[in-house]
């Protein structure tokens, strides 16, 4: 088993007033050559953004990106037609395949939205632009593992498709419960909230740990926590 750890307090951080941004991997002004990426896994990004502000129109082209809030709704814009709001308990999807642009705006007049956006390099470029997004039953995540982002041509049923070979699931675990992950790829835990135990290594709020060269990984909860795993091509 290899195992890469990231602690919380070694992102990337960018604060443009309007916008607070945390970069698990290098992304804009933050450059770090050691952590350019976990296999396909390419942006983790922990934004929060202030009321009545948002993303301005811009493109993105071969890439799939998942947005999943946290706190707060966040609303969206695209050149495809799409104009809806995105609610904490959904998850979005994008292939930007030959192109798109599009906005992300906070609408609250006082409360901050805080949402996680990830970037995964597609095993196919140039693909026609696709876009979802889904509400996800917590039920279905309570000690058990649900997945939200699945491959298009190995698509789990209920979950969102993606051009590459990579699963995102989710799980909410009970203070004290054990769990096993089997692993796909190589898998990247990032810990939305709580306090986990995940193949031995400590997680607290935010922290990460990759791994890779094992079949199945342990989990245990020593809090109650909120759990993201990001299952990638890693060669």
């Amino acid at each position: 088993m290899n195992k890469t750890i990231h602690k919380a307090s070694t992102r990337g951080f960018a604060n443009h007033g309007w916008l607070k941004s945390y970069h698990t991997f290098s992304f804009a002004s933050y450059q770090n050559p050691e952590r350019m990426n976990f296999g396909m896994l390419r942006v983790l990004n922990d934004d929060v953004v202030q009321p009545k502000m948002g993303f301005g129109t811009h493109p993105h082209r071969n890439m799939e990106i998942i947005s999943i809030p946290i706190t707060g709704p966040l609303s969206h814009k695209d050149s495809m037609g799409n104009k809806r709001a995105i609610e904490v308990g959904e998850v979005q999807v994008m292939s930007a395949g030959t192109g798109i642009t599009h906005s992300e705006f906070n609408d609250s007049k006082t409360a901050e939205s805080n949402f996680l956006q990830l970037w995964i390099i597609p095993e196919k470029e140039e693909v026609t632009p696709y876009y979802d997004q889904k509400v996800f039953d917590e039920d279905g995540r309570k000690n058990k593992f649900q997945t939200l982002v699945s491959p298009r041509d190995k698509q789990v049923e209920g979950s969102l498709p993606i051009h590459q070979q990579g699963y995102i699931s989710m799980i909410d675990l009970e203070e004290g419960f054990e769990t096993e992950y089997q692993l796909k790829n190589g898998a990247y835990f990032f810990l939305i909230d709580g306090e986990v135990e995940v193949a031995d290594e400590t997680l607290e709020h935010r922290d990460a740990v990759g791994i890779t060269e094992t079949d199945k990984v342990a989990v245990k909860a020593t809090k109650n926590s909120k759990l993201l795993v990001i299952d990638v091509p890693v060669i």
